[in-house]
């Protein structure tokens, strides 16, 4: 199989679908691998390293999918890369479908075969290829609430751990699942007052015995959500419902009477945020302010580290990789039902179902299609 890695193009995405080294892996298992030019910059890998690794390089992202049986990617594809795709190609990326329908319209449209990072499930349970990603989104949440929090960056002009004989700010968790346990970690070693709301008992025992008495954890309800997220000096959303568009929890009138200069960082934008009044960023402007709060809603965060993010990627992703171009697409979906857990649009039909609800578009079961 002819396994193609463009250049990411999507708003100072600097992440790669492959490294050299998953490169040298694919190669090793028979198979040809063609990369675009300068793909690697954003990781310090250049082409001369994809080169020794076993890759073609070609100097366009046209020439890549042209040539390409398979896509591997980071980021969901953007419009112009949507319009190269074509009938029976593989591509294999995060999607994010649920909040974006023209992206989902373009799939369906393309005829390809789309497997998404974020909903291919384990036999443990959980989310694999999104876990990674996660991680890294949740131990940013508070780098990047801390940074805003600061006066010249319109926050309350607030130290996230204070200092001795000054209260530290309060920290706000929404979801204690992978996003919510690592912002914890990071929140607590930088002395915060760190409270996480979950609605799952199970999970809120597993952070309790993770945590202990570091964190303050609370059973979800309107009253608990709307107490905490009024007390909040960073609130971070890290809600999931795998596949679906995020639940609004924090609605426009909690953030009208949150204190101004409070800031939200809401990691749930990608599945279309946990607040209402959310609003993708990127980068490049990551922060806007509603009601004298301040919102930090990108997309793409890991895309800010991108070295440490593209090869915690990979490490979960390669295998995978290679077992679609080792068996097909066919083969190796009807062998691993958690992989085919992954496939969201097919041959011009939509197959995952939280997705069909959350945009009303009409949808089949994969297993009807494939």
């Amino acid at each position: 199989m002819i396994v193609g890695v463009p250049k990411e193009i999507k708003n100072h995405e600097y992440r790669v679908g492959l490294t050299p080294t998953s490169v040298r892996e694919v190669v090793a298992n028979g198979h040809q691998c063609v990369v675009e030019t300068g793909c690697g910059v954003g990781i310090g890998c250049d082409d001369g390293q994809y080169e020794a690794a076993g890759a073609q390089v070609l100097g366009t992202a046209k020439e890549v999918f042209d040539r390409s049986e398979m896509i591997v990617k980071v980021k969901e594809p953007q419009a112009p890369e949507r319009a190269m795709l074509r009938d029976g190609q593989i591509l294999f990326t995060y999607l994010h479908l649920a909040a974006d329908e023209a992206q989902t319209k373009d799939l369906i449209k393309s005829g390809a075969t789309c497997i998404a990072y974020e909903t291919v499930t384990s036999p443990r349970g959980g989310l694999p290829l999104l876990a990674p990603m996660s991680k890294v989104a949740g131990r940013m949440s508070i780098q990047a609430g801390a940074y805003c929090l600061e006066q010249p960056h319109g926050g309350l002009g607030m130290l996230l751990g204070g200092v001795p004989g000054v209260d530290p700010a309060k920290v706000v968790i929404i979801g204690a699942g992978v996003v919510g346990t690592h912002a914890a970690h990071i929140a607590v070693g930088q002395g915060a007052d760190t409270w996480v709301i979950d609605r799952n008992p199970d999970v809120l025992e597993s952070h309790w015995q993770q945590f202990g008495r570091t964190t303050n954890s609370v059973f979800s309800t309107r009253d608990s959500l709307e107490k905490h997220v009024l007390e909040a000096d960073l609130v971070i959303g890290g809600v999931l419902i795998p596949g679906a568009a995020a639940p609004k929890l924090v609605t426009a009138d909690m953030v009208k009477r949150m204190k101004p200069g409070s800031v939200i960082v809401d990691v749930a934008i990608d599945q279309g945020g946990c607040a209402e009044t959310s609003k993708a960023t990127t980068h490049a402007e990551p922060t806007y302010i509603v009601d004298d709060v301040v919102h930090y809603c990108v997309a793409n965060m890991p895309g800010g580290v991108p070295r440490t993010s593209t090869y915690a990627l990979n490490n979960v992703t390669l295998p995978h990789v290679i077992t679609l171009a080792n068996k097909g697409y066919k083969q190796a979906l009807k062998d691993d039902e958690h992989l085919k857990n992954g496939l969201n649009v097919h041959a011009g039909v939509l197959t995952i179902e939280e997705v069909g609800d959350a945009l009303g578009l009409e949808h089949q079961p994969a297993d009807s299609v494939l």
